[in-house]
């Protein structure tokens, strides 16, 4: 999913890449998945969004991470303000046992 070339530039702006690790709760989810389905859908659309996509842990099928690439802090600023990203995460919460962990990353080191 990721370029492994170090310091990936587009338009002369680093990429920023976000990793948000969320524990699902073992009845929910498949509501879960569900819900994120239209959030995955139209992010990808997103002007800025080069890759979001939503995985499964492989040590625990309870641990679904999004990882996202997004050109610039301005693209990712601009999601978390659409419509469907704040109609649909807020509703996130009663699937999971835990706050999601978010971290954003924007400069590989080797």
């Amino acid at each position: 999913m990721f370029n492994s070339n170090p310091d990936t530039e587009r338009n002369g702006k680093m990429s920023i890449r976000v990793v948000a690790k969320h524990v699902v709760k073992e009845d929910g989810k498949e509501g879960f998945v569900t819900l994120l389905q239209e959030l995955v859908q139209k992010t990808r659309l997103e002007k800025g969004c080069i890759s979001y996509s939503l995985y499964e842990s492989l040590d625990d099928p309870n641990v679904v991470t999004m990882l996202e690439e997004w050109e610039s802090k301005e693209a990712l600023d601009a999601h978390i303000k659409t419509e469907h990203f704040t109609r649909i995460i807020p509703q996130t919460g009663k699937f999971l046992t835990v706050p999601v962990a978010i971290d954003s990353y924007q400069k590989q080191l080797i």
